[in-house]
């Protein structure tokens, strides 16, 4: 069973704009057991429900930014390894075709 912890103020910070202007209050509802961890951290850090909810969800959005960020990046290696290995590939070809005709100049006959 969840419990209503209460109306705590919510200061939102996106990319960088803070709309510190634009407060709302909202309603959480919690277990028991984590509003207990809650309020336990709240005692040892000396600060309120509001400001504990507030930064854990800032952490959570960078975070979850930060993961999204990092896919992207993951993403984009694979891609460009697929286009590196093509032309790998195709730089290869034209390697060994270079090869054959210089061999073939040095010797003075087709190679088979």
């Amino acid at each position: 069973m969840s419990y209503i912890c209460g109306f705590f103020s919510l200061i939102i910070t996106c990319w960088g704009w803070n709309l510190m202007a634009e407060t709302r209050r909202i309603t959480v509802s919690l277990p028991n057991s984590l509003l207990k961890e809650v309020d336990f951290i709240v005692s040892m850090e000396r600060k309120n429900r509001s400001e504990f909810i507030k930064e854990a969800m800032k952490l959570y959005i960078r975070e979850k930014r930060r993961m999204e960020v990092s896919q992207r990046l993951k993403d984009g290696y694979v891609e460009m390894s697929k286009i590196n290995l093509a032309l790998a590939e195709i730089g290869f070809e034209q390697d060994m075709e270079e090869l054959n005709k210089y061999e073939t100049n040095l010797t003075g006959c087709e190679k088979m």
